[in-house]
């Protein structure tokens, strides 16, 4: 026989509070309170039950241990996102809880049992947060903070949407939903809690974008008016928060979508502005879309090509052949891709979201450098790198890392390398050579990686359908070769083992210190990389014949 509560996961009322009277269900609601006040509408002299119809919850095995060493009869909600992610078969990174009072000494309680770090993050709302640290140096945030208002439902009331605005109680595992958001979560919706959810708090608009992306959900109506009445407001936030908003969106899901809507919402021009110089500037073919257009399809492009080198996809599946070409080629560096792109240059901020960054800012000089020379044909001189320059200004802006910033100047500043190499090879049937490739990696180095990825999409982002298979088929082939190199053989190309160093160099030579030593000693390392150059002796002789033409050049420039 079917038990209680497996009737109630599978009840239209899950996840509500419901008035029963002898049994039947009578009225519903977000709270205990609401269902009741529901069931004096129609049975109003009868006193009806009021249950919770319980969900089947699967929280973080993080939440027992916490339950574990609350204190008896604490008052305490998971609130927010977590719950949210829960009922949306999510795993959230952070906890946020609620409190009637002592935030920060339930929290000190806390990070003390669990040997964790604590921070007292705001004394003001007496908010204390807890960071817990993985083996693998992930972190989980735990906040602890009072209610904002005088009760928990008025909490709730003031937070930004709906689906974020339900609690979940510790002592007894009930919901708390008092903006109906478990409905809202039902019907993929995201509402605001009210019409000053944006005034309050303009980054709540980023948000927004970024949540609709990542859960497949539409913004009610009503809510993108007051997102749009609000959108100056994003200005004003502080640069930290705008950045982390932004990367959020960036290493989410259909990151091109989000940007062209926080476009149609007008934030854009209060967040990046020089992104917007890109639309409408038309560009010649092979080009078939504007800058702007050009540059949101390489991020669709960009996310396509990231999927379909992810360990486990089956190349002989998808219906895309030049994706199913991808894996066929490069399939073989899936774990490579893998490991490479689970490093990030900062903890907080993962690697694709950098990568996505510099894929959004690779053309934005494109409006600064055009030309149109006499044959109609447009040209961008310069383009890439006076757009690294931009790139690594916005950077710094938003307070990026110093890696971070040298990193997106970088991709950016050699984007056109592959698109070079690749060039050669389809009208001359010219492969790079060893020095070739020494040179890109020397300049790239481990950005190399990006370069191939952020080039790959470019190509499809340029020519959309009008891409032959012969010419994805030539880029592949630069690409393998390049990553054959980088991974497969480093010693011989990408970094060849140092003969000798400056100090042995100056003494054989009877040089003294000066710019001359680095480039003969670069100069040996390149004629390694091309194999003309494998032993101390040879590097010495090629040193000494490049002196006797630099005094030969000398000589004749003093006669």
């Amino acid at each position: 026989m079917t038990n209680e509560n497996e009737k109630n996961q599978t009840s239209p009322y899950a996840g509500r509070w419901v008035a029963r009277v002898r049994g039947r269900v009578i009225a519903q609601g977000g709270t205990p309170e609401q269902a009741r006040r529901a069931s004096q509408f129609s049975r109003n002299k009868e006193k009806p039950e009021i249950i919770f119809m319980a969900l089947p919850f699967a929280f973080p095995p993080l939440l027992d241990r916490i339950k574990s060493v609350l204190p008896p009869e604490q008052e305490i909600y998971l609130v927010g996102g977590a719950v949210r992610d829960v009922l949306t078969s999510r795993l959230s990174p952070d906890l946020d809880f609620a409190l009637p009072s002592n935030g920060i000494s339930l929290a000190r309680k806390i990070a003390n049992a669990l040997k964790a770090d604590f921070v007292a993050l705001d004394n003001e709302r007496d908010t204390g947060r807890v960071v817990v640290t993985n083996e693998d140096g992930s972190r989980i945030f735990l906040d602890f903070a009072t209610y904002r208002g005088a009760t928990l439902e008025a909490d709730l009331r003031a937070r930004d949407f709906t689906i974020n605005a339900i609690a979940y109680n510790l002592q007894d595992s009930t919901l708390i939903d008092p903006m109906d958001g478990v409905r809202d979560i039902r019907a993929k919706v995201i509402r605001a809690c009210s019409p000053s959810a944006f005034a309050d708090d303009p980054i709540r608009i980023m948000r927004a974008v970024r949540q609709a992306a990542a859960f497949e959900f539409t913004i009610d109506k009503q809510t993108r008016e007051w997102m749009k009445q609000a959108a100056s407001g994003v200005g004003g936030v502080s640069v930290e928060r705008q950045r982390d908003e932004i990367f959020k969106i960036l290493g989410g899901p259909k990151a091109s979508l989000s940007i062209r809507a926080l476009d149609m919402l007008g934030v854009l021009t209060h967040l990046m502005p020089e992104l917007l110089k890109m639309k409408g500037v038309e560009q010649s073919a092979p080009h078939v879309y504007d800058v702007w257009s050009h540059t949101l399809s390489v991020m669709d492009y960009l996310d396509q090509i990231i999927s379909g080198l992810r360990i486990g996809y089956d190349a002989e599946k998808t219906n895309d052949m030049f994706t199913g070409l991808l894996g066929l080629r490069l399939g073989r560096y899936r774990e490579q891709f893998a490991n490479y792109l689970s490093v990030s240059l900062n903890v907080d901020r993962p690697h694709r979201s950098l990568l996505f960054f510099a894929a959004l800012y690779h053309d934005v000089c494109k409006p600064d450098t055009k030309i149109v020379e006499d044959s109609g044909r447009i040209r961008f001189f310069e383009h890439d790198i006076k757009g690294a320059g931009v790139a690594a200004e916005r950077a710094r802006a938003f307070n990026l890392s110093n890696d971070e910033a040298e990193r997106l100047h970088t991709v950016i500043e050699h984007h056109m390398r592959i698109h070079n190499f690749a060039s050669r090879l389809e009208a001359e049937g010219q492969t790079p050579s060893r020095k070739a490739i020494y040179r890109f990696f020397r300049d790239a180095g481990a950005a190399g990686i990006d370069l191939i990825l952020l080039a790959l999409a470019d190509l499809r982002g340029t020519r959309a359908t009008e891409l032959t298979i012969d010419t994805w088929t030539v880029y592949l082939d630069i690409a393998r070769t390049l990553l054959e190199n980088y991974w497969e053989k480093p010693e011989e190309i990408i970094s060849p083992p140092r003969l000798l160093d400056g100090k042995e160099l100056m003494k054989e030579l009877n040089l003294l210190p000066g710019r001359l030593v680095g480039q003969l000693l670069e100069a040996i390392r390149e004629n390694q990389a091309a194999g003309k150059i494998e032993t101390r002796d040879q590097a010495l002789a090629f040193a000494r014949e490049e002196m006797m033409k630099v005094e030969g050049e000398n000589e004749n420039d003093q006669s």
